[in-house]
């Protein structure tokens, strides 16, 4: 028996691209790498004004398979890569943005390095000798890129760290996380295509009206239990709205989603074929809590309840039409709220 049914060829709210929908998908691209400089400039972003080549270059590398799979390129990158070892073989190149990061800078990590180049080729060799039906290969993948991410296993841990370098220049922690993201949709979509993630960049109308309607159901459960629990502090005197803008952009891109492909698109997504709707988005939920169970503490109870519950809104908010979109509209709705008003 399958442990979570069997994949598909393509997801009903994955495009297959166009080439008119590849070429906006470029421009807009460039439009927001442009964005995302000023973002950058705006926060006084370290790295950027140390090494603003390398940085910005690397970057741009990271950002652009996180991009275009959203436009559709995940098709056209699989039927060009049609033999299984040159997948398994291509996946190196998602530690690309590292070596490029790393160049100028003196002490490049060898173990990091090494790491980043087979993790990547493991990961893809696990899903393309287990293609279908999907089964334990997937859990044991998305429980160790999960644990990867959330132990910090990328950031500070033996044996990656040299004595006395840091893992990663400052103010570019959050990599690790866009790197393992590049790496799930490139496995899910790409090595091992499974049908219903909804990883489509192409807004919707809907996407806005789902993703608000679970923030405006989420908000007064939150606010309640959060000052109940002295979790939050209204920060309103201090706040600094004009932030909001900028803040939410980034909150959207490199936290919510990521976060939302990991949970929604792929736990959620192939729970749900082996539990059904509701006991799937209960136990991702939980799964979604407990990932920020080491925030500030060494087991923080109220941010693990608070963001269970969150959990719940946001897989409703991505169940609704099957749209990562909307669900990270949610959740960066939250968090920059959060992080404005209330943290």
């Amino acid at each position: 028996m399958a442990l979570f049914g069997e994949a598909v060829p393509h997801s009903p709210g994955q495009p297959v691209a166009p080439t008119g929908s590849l070429k906006l998908a470029l421009v807009l691209y460039i439009l927001l790498l442009a964005l995302f400089w000023f973002v950058a400039r705006y926060f006084q972003l370290r790295a950027l004004a140390d090494y603003p080549v390398s940085t910005f270059l690397s970057f741009a590398v990271l950002f652009a398979p996180y991009w275009f799979f959203g436009f559709g390129a995940a098709a056209p990158l699989r039927d060009l890569l049609q033999v299984p070892s040159a997948r398994i073989s291509a996946a190196a190149i998602l530690a690309l943005p590292y070596f490029i990061l790393e160049a100028p800078r003196p002490g490049l990590q060898w173990p990091m390095s090494l790491a980043l180049v087979l993790i990547p080729v493991l990961i893809a060799a696990a899903l393309e000798f287990w293609p279908r039906p999907a089964n334990l290969a997937d859990l044991c993948v998305l429980a160790g890129v999960g644990l990867l991410i959330d132990l910090g296993l990328l950031n500070t841990a033996w044996p990656f760290r040299v004595p006395g370098v840091p893992v990663w220049p400052a103010g570019l922690g959050g990599f690790p996380k866009m790197m393992m993201a590049n790496l799930a949709l490139y496995g899910y979509l790409v090595v091992k295509p499974v049908g219903g993630v909804g990883y489509c960049l192409q807004p919707r109308l809907s996407d806005v009206k789902n993703g608000l309607r679970e923030f405006a159901s989420y908000a007064p459960i939150v606010l309640t239990l959060g000052f109940l629990l002295k979790f939050i502090h209204w920060h309103g005197w201090t706040a600094r709205p004009q932030d909001f803008p900028a803040a939410w952009i980034f909150t959207f891109f490199f936290v919510a989603l990521p976060e939302e492909l990991f949970f929604r698109g792929l736990v959620q997504n192939l729970l749900e074929r082996h539990l059904g709707r509701l006991r799937a988005l209960a136990l991702a939920s939980v799964l979604f809590g407990l990932s920020h169970f080491n925030k500030s503490a060494l087991f923080n109870w109220r941010y693990v309840l608070l963001a269970t519950i969150a959990g719940v809104f946001y897989g409703r908010a991505w169940r609704a039409e099957r749209r990562l979109v909307a669900s990270s509209i949610t959740h960066a709705t939250v968090d920059t709220v959060w992080t404005i008003w209330f943290r």
